[in-house]
């Protein structure tokens, strides 16, 4: 169950994230936010879309939209993923699934045949004043990223 809707404010959250630093909503006023959750560092599914996310940053930066990727690996891990990929975003990190309850994002899953519990991919776009615009569940990553990149230039 998702506490978050549409055309509604996101309530303000705080996590850590890599860089050694707490990522908090409130602090991100003014900005637009894009908020991507993704079950695993270091996947290939999870590599790709951070990939795209990195190769289109600089059209994000100058939409003046923040890219944060979060899913329930450590920080150590997120510090790796990101040190390899190259990312110029943060990652935070949601051990606890608070953000990921938040949004609604623990979803059933089949993992080789065994039901799990895991993040399925989503991503969120959050206007400059806090308020949830958009919502993108059950990615497909492929053209993922234009597809939200034209949605933050159209807000």
């Amino acid at each position: 169950m998702s506490n978050v809707e549409l055309n509604k404010k996101v309530p303000d959250f705080e996590l850590p994230a890599t860089g050694d630093k707490t990522i908090k909503l409130s602090d991100l006023v003014g900005k637009k936010v894009v908020l991507y959750f993704y079950p695993k560092d270091s996947t290939p599914g999870c590599t790709k879309e951070g990939q795209d996310f990195r190769d289109h940053f600089d059209a994000f930066s100058a939409a003046g939209t923040v890219i944060l990727g979060v899913s329930r690996d450590g920080i150590k891990a997120h510090e790796n993923f990101k040190a390899k990929q190259a990312f110029p975003f943060d990652l935070l990190s949601d051990k606890e699934e608070n953000l990921c309850r938040l949004f609604g994002v623990i979803k059933e899953k089949n993992l080789y045949g065994k039901k799990v519990m895991g993040i399925e991919r989503s991503t969120f776009l959050i206007d400059e004043k806090g308020v949830l615009r958009r919502e993108w569940r059950k990615v497909k990553v492929p053209g993922h990223v234009e597809e939200v990149l034209a949605a933050v230039k159209a807000l």
